[in-house]
């Protein structure tokens, strides 16, 4: 990552972010990233968005859109972070007094008074690092899948310990954890908010509507898919932290091998009670308890593949 030049009016002298810039990623989104790079307005924002070997024109309609591109080197293995901090790397080289940083997946459309929402939250507070709000999904209506991404996104609003894949990043706070760990496949931004909550900084999120996300998960294979690469995350901050560093991973792996055990399977019963009671939705209480089993089977991958010695590929759902 480059340095952020800082001057009088840019970085922690002045907590409300006066120039913001876009970075976009994306792979295959073919028309999904057509209307995210309408609602971001790249004429309006320097947009800068990264390509992970897209065959489908994306990065022809990328640069209609108005959009620097960045095609990443497919000798490296691609991941989301690594996309991201080139893409940041770039914005902050065609732009280096760029304040604040609203990263997008390309799968996603920004609402149109996010930005300012945003901007004013970042600019309450010189420690804020990173704002996030209220991704929705597009079409909860067309699989119980899709429903579930909708309930995943609707986190509590006030200080969080982590993000997801959109929200405005204050530069100087970016450039100063050196981004994203470019190596996980997965888990990475509550891997960065971990990091930036470790120097000081603080990850908010608001009561405002940020993105449109299209998940198109309309398979059991695709949520199961999903969860094995949570699973994976999970094993992984585990391993690169420590129990001491972050215990919440340590329980979260134990409860994912306890519920997964052949003998456990008996109290899932009871394990769904439990999850009902608290968020009287079937299918969400089934998530959880199903849930267990692909979040297992990521973790067992990560620990067999990290014990061969073998480099652990992006796992996609769609």
């Amino acid at each position: 990552m480059p340095s952020l030049p800082l001057t009088p009016d840019a970085g922690p002298s002045r907590a409300r972010p006066g120039r913001i810039g876009i970075v976009v990623i994306g792979r295959n989104e073919g028309e999904r990233l057509v209307r995210c790079l309408a609602s971001v307005h790249p004429g309006s924002n320097p947009t800068v968005y990264v390509d992970s070997g897209s065959t489908d024109g994306s990065v022809a309609s990328a640069r209609a859109a108005g959009a620097t591109v960045v095609e990443l080197d497919t000798r490296t293995p691609f991941t989301a972070g690594r996309a991201r901090n080139e893409g940041a790397a770039e914005l902050l080289r065609i732009d280096g007094a760029i304040d604040a940083i609203q990263f997008v997946d390309g799968d996603c459309e920004l609402d149109p008074a996010w930005l300012e929402r945003a901007a004013d939250a970042l600019g309450s507070d010189p420690a804020i690092a990173i704002v996030c709000g209220r991704r929705r999904e597009r079409h909860p209506e067309r699989s119980v899948y899709n429903r579930l991404c909708d309930r995943e996104w609707n986190t509590p609003v006030g200080i969080a310990e982590a993000c997801g894949g959109d929200f405005l990043a204050r530069a100087s706070a970016f450039v100063e954890v050196a981004g994203f760990t470019p190596d996980l496949i997965a888990g990475e931004e509550p891997d960065l908010c971990f990091r930036l909550r470790a120097r000081g900084h603080s990850v908010h999120r608001i009561d405002a509507a940020m993105t449109l996300h299209d998940a198109a998960m309309t398979e059991f294979r695709q949520w199961w898919l999903r969860n094995v690469r949570s699973g994976h995350a999970t094993a992984e901050a585990l391993a690169r932290r420590g129990a001491k560093g972050d215990p919440k991973q340590l329980k979260l792996v134990a409860s994912n091998l306890f519920w997964s055990l052949p003998t456990s399977l008996p109290l899932w019963p009871v394990l769904f009670a439990r999850v009902y009671r608290g968020e009287p939705d079937a299918a969400y209480a089934a998530s959880i308890v199903v849930g267990k089993l692909p979040h297992a089977q990521g973790q067992l991958q990560y620990w067999r593949s990290r014990l061969r010695g073998n480099a652990r590929t992006i796992i996609e759902y769609k």
